[in-house]
């Protein structure tokens, strides 16, 4: 048997929880892991009756539950809050809007849905954390080397408090590295590590789409971080081998534009080389589910979804038990 197959749901919130597990049946999944938005996981009323009635609709379609995913409220846990975030967060947590109010709301809702994740009794929430520092990622005019010192330590004030409540519950936080986040490739990874002093409850929910446009190196990041890898997103991307107009800062352009360098593709039609990713799973002693975080600007969400479920199970394939060689040694 391979790793447990699940598909996220982040990208299918405009259906109902009922709706998608009888989709992700149909499209080969093992069980789903539950976004908190939509109506598929709502933080707020997650009591023990809630979650039971959650787990119990699993069941009801033989579906497994790993993880939650809270990426919309954690991105305003540490973010330099503005209007785009009224459209991603629940109007309890925007509130009157005024930034430091939302981030509190944030962190709190965030602390609320480590309990709720208890609840329900799954180990892990994968999401975003915000940077107070993205905008600082070029650096013109010159960045004094004391902005983001301060920068790591507001991100550490903001999440110290979650990731110690999560500790006591018995949870991870599992941070998709990515753009717009505290930390978004190897380097920014390591100094987050050593802002929150290595907090046990911090780690990494895997996505390597977006590390590989990036020109990291995202086989390598599975080896330097194997102790915190909690969670692993199954997601491709493609980019050009030609010089494009918008290279890889997007130039402003929409996914999905011919014109972009990179863009995110359904499994096994992009660059990432997922052979690699999985020897290096086996290697790091990783036996958790292999989420599939299925975007394709150019292809049907159900296609996309269905292919994706083979996919995965095509490349995956367990460690050895011994060595190729050792019946010489019998």
């Amino acid at each position: 048997m391979g790793r447990p197959v699940t598909l996220f749901t982040g990208q299918w919130a405009d259906l109902s929880l009922e709706t998608m597990c009888e989709k992700a049946v149909a499209f080969g999944y093992d069980g789903l892991e539950l976004a908190c938005w939509g109506d598929h996981f709502e933080v707020d009323k997650a009591d023990d009756a809630y979650c039971k009635a959650k787990r119990d609709l699993l069941a009801k379609h033989d579906l497994q539950l790993f993880s939650i995913s809270s990426h919309l409220v954690g991105q305003a846990v540490a973010d330099n809050v503005d209007e785009r975030h009224k459209a991603i967060l629940p109007d309890y947590v925007w509130g009157d809007g005024d930034p430091q109010g939302v981030r509190e709301r944030a962190q709190q809702e965030m602390i609320e849905t480590g309990r709720a994740a208890a609840r329900l009794g799954v180990k892990v929430v994968n999401g975003f954390t915000g940077s107070p520092i993205w905008h600082l990622l070029y650096a013109f005019p010159p960045i004094p080397d004391g902005m983001i010192d301060r920068g790591y330590e507001e991100f550490a004030s903001c999440w110290k408090p979650i990731l110690d409540e999560y500790q006591k519950l018995g949870i991870k936080f599992g941070l998709e590295v990515h753009p717009t986040e505290i930390a978004f490739d190897i380097a920014s990874t390591e100094r987050a590590i050593e802002a929150l002093d290595g907090h046990p409850a911090f780690g990494f929910n895997y996505d390597p789409s977006h590390l590989g446009y990036q020109g990291v190196d995202y086989v390598e990041f599975l080896y330097r971080f194997a102790d915190r890898i909690f969670h692993v997103h199954m997601k491709d991307v493609g980019w050009s081998s030609e010089l494009t107009e918008a290279g890889v800062f997007g130039g402003h352009i929409s996914f999905g534009d011919r014109r972009r360098f990179w863009d995110f593709r359904s499994l096994g039609r992009g660059n990432i080389d997922f052979e690699e990713i999985i020897r290096a799973l086996n290697r790091i002693g990783y036996q958790g589910p292999l989420s599939v975080e299925w975007e394709d600007s150019g292809m049907d969400r159900e296609h996309g979804a269905r292919e994706a479920a083979e996919y995965v199970r095509m490349v995956d394939f367990p460690s050895a038990d011994r060595a190729f060689d050792s019946a010489f040694e019998e």
